[in-house]
């Protein structure tokens, strides 16, 4: 009976160890350390409380993060194209709650859910950071 178990166990943890799925495609952003804060007091900022608008702040992540707000929540993405080598082109434009690559593809993502809007082959979403909310202050990281 023990041999069984040992048998089943062996069997379980190896066909775990195959499930590692790694997109070459989405290698093009890198891990860099982000913790900024945002203060929704300031003028440049006042709008995003209001559902459907996003900012662009630039000099941190790897492009830039976008902010968006549904009005209820916040969400925070590295600004540049995941599915693009990073150039002066692959920084995403945000409009309301979708972001537009500036290269000639013009890649669309949702600020939302991170994924592609217009084009179903591309194949990497947006590089999300977290997200809290403190009184005026939003504290993005990763």
């Amino acid at each position: 009976m023990k041999l069984l178990f040992y048998f089943v166990s062996l069997l379980f943890l190896s066909s775990c160890a195959g499930n590692t799925v790694v997109d070459e495609n989405c290698q093009f952003l890198l891990d860099i350390n982000v913790q900024e804060t945002v203060n929704l007091s300031l003028p440049k900022y006042s709008q995003l409380p209001f559902a459907g608008n996003s900012v662009y702040i630039e000099n941190v992540g790897n492009g830039g993060i976008i902010v968006a707000s549904t009005g209820f929540d916040f969400y925070a993405w590295d600004a540049s194209d995941p599915n693009q080598v990073p150039s002066a082109c692959s920084i995403l434009v945000p409009s309301g709650l979708e972001a537009t690559g500036g290269c000639n593809d013009e890649n669309e993502y949702s600020l939302i859910t991170g994924a592609p809007t217009e084009n179903p082959a591309l194949r990497c979403s947006l590089k999300p950071y977290r997200v809290e909310q403190n009184g005026d202050n939003l504290l993005i990281y990763n």
